[in-house]
């Protein structure tokens, strides 16, 4: 199936990687665009731009209209929020009227782009599938917690409203064109800057954005409608993490700090976050959820969508490259 697709989040980190892998597919590309969003990391793709975004329903209705399918990728992703409303407008609400504006144009496939976020880690530290899935109230943090109520309301929405929607599971990506960064992608540019000396031990599961967006791209045609598909990449301990990008620029390994020290901290460090607006880089949510690994198994999604995830250490490097040829490194 070709034909246009209507993306949400087209100017972001996995939302750029999706674009280029729709016009790779054959895919018309049409993008719901904030119109004071930069839009570089799409420079050259022949994007249909839309302005309006998720709490304007009237501009996604716009963004719909006469669309084959839809990818629903925007999301505010943000470990620290002083204000959740607005967060939960975006993520919860603003998927509402995705899926409802999907509905009304009659979308032969909808991907809803969801999250491990709504998964439980594991308590035996094996990895989490698509079985493993949290309540709101199970969710730690506004993020994980408005993520897994849009979730929820995608899936009844598919099963009493018939939306032919499939969900992906992004893990957590990482790779080139990260320009916000992500939080994960910001941890990668502190370590390269050696502002990273100590870690708490916790683990990450790393996945190549591109890969992510294949899947996504995949899912148009392939995996079962109202069903979870993890797109995850490789289990790796953040301790492992920070030791590789360390050996990259030749700095000592970073040290692992025990969490319970660290409590007053994060306070201190998210009251600081208040008054100056900048993200702290020690939250209460971190390190609340660095107390078990995140780690996912994707084996599903290789076998239904054909997923791949190329090794974890590649898409490291791609993303220092590309922090420092956007001079990054040195800001």
């Amino acid at each position: 199936m070709t034909g246009t697709v209507m993306l949400t989040g087209a100017t972001g980190f996995l939302g750029s990687a999706i674009a280029l892998a729709l016009h790779g597919a054959g895919h018309r590309v049409r993008a719901l665009v904030r119109p004071e969003t930069p839009r570089a990391v799409l420079s050259g793709l022949p994007v249909e731009f839309i302005p309006g975004d998720l709490t304007d329903a009237a501009s996604i209705a716009e963004a719909m209209r006469s669309c084959d399918a839809a990818i629903h990728c925007a999301a505010d992703y943000r470990i620290f929020v002083p204000d959740p409303e607005r967060m939960w407008a975006v993520n919860v609400a603003g998927t509402e009227a995705v899926m409802r504006a999907a509905l009304a144009e009659g979308c032969r496939r909808v991907v809803h782009v969801s999250s491990v976020a709504t998964l439980k880690p594991r308590r035996d530290g094996r990895p989490a599938t698509e079985a493993d899935a949290a309540s709101p109230g199970e969710a730690i943090g506004p993020y994980k917690r408005s993520k897994t109520e849009a979730e929820r309301l995608v899936e009844r929405l598919v099963a009493e409203a018939g939306l032919p929607a499939v969900i992906v599971n992004p893990s957590t990506p990482i790779g080139p064109r990260d320009r916000r960064p992500t939080p994960t992608g910001r941890i990668i540019l502190e370590a390269a800057r050696g502002r990273m000396p100590a870690f708490v031990d916790t683990g990450l599961n790393l996945v190549h954005v591109d890969d992510v967006a294949a899947g996504c791209v995949a899912a148009l045609t392939r995996g079962e409608v109202g069903e979870r598909h993890i797109l995850g990449g490789q289990d790796v301990p953040l301790g492992e993490l920070l030791t590789r990008i360390s050996a990259i620029f030749g700095r000592r390994r970073p040290v692992r700090l025990p969490r319970a020290p660290l409590w007053p901290a994060a306070v201190a460090s998210e009251g600081l976050a208040r008054l100056t607006g900048r993200e702290p880089m020690l939250t209460l949510d971190g390190l609340r959820m660095a107390a078990r690994p995140m780690y996912f198994s994707a084996a599903k999604a290789e076998r239904m969508l054909g997923h791949h995830a190329r090794p974890w250490q590649e898409a490291v490097a791609e993303a220092i490259a590309w922090f420092r040829e956007q001079g990054m490194l040195n800001r």
